[in-house]
């Protein structure tokens, strides 16, 4: 599959500490990308920030809070993302879920490649 031109960026922000279903948010949330196909999913940790609670977190080992704020950054068509947002509704208690139009300049899928 070749992706250009017009596309959709996804981008989920929440607490390091935040879980589905026993397991680390950012990972559920990359997993159920997969499952659904979706171009591509990318975890990022931040070193510090804060959101509606205006609670502010950090990454560094030696302060109080060990709830890093993360994003996980989504890319793909309208379509696609259109099916994850159900589910992201209910994965995502706390947070933000930001949406954007991007220009995709080149994305090759190599099928059947997948560790």
């Amino acid at each position: 599959m070749k992706l250009e031109g017009k596309a959709k960026m996804l981008r989920i922000y929440f607490g390091e500490d935040d879980k589905w279903h026993d397991k680390p948010l950012y990972r559920a949330i990359v997993e159920k990308c997969r499952e659904l196909d979706i171009a591509g999913a990318t975890a990022f940790r931040g070193i510090e920030g804060y959101g509606a609670s205006t609670f502010i977190r950090h990454a560094h080992r030696l302060v109080f809070s060990h709830d890093a704020p993360l994003m996980v950054s989504v890319i793909d068509s309208e379509e696609k993302l259109g099916k994850l947002l159900p589910q992201l509704d209910e994965m995502v208690k706390d947070g933000l879920i930001a949406v954007s139009d991007v220009e995709v300049i080149k994305y090759v899928h190599q099928e059947g490649f997948r560790s």
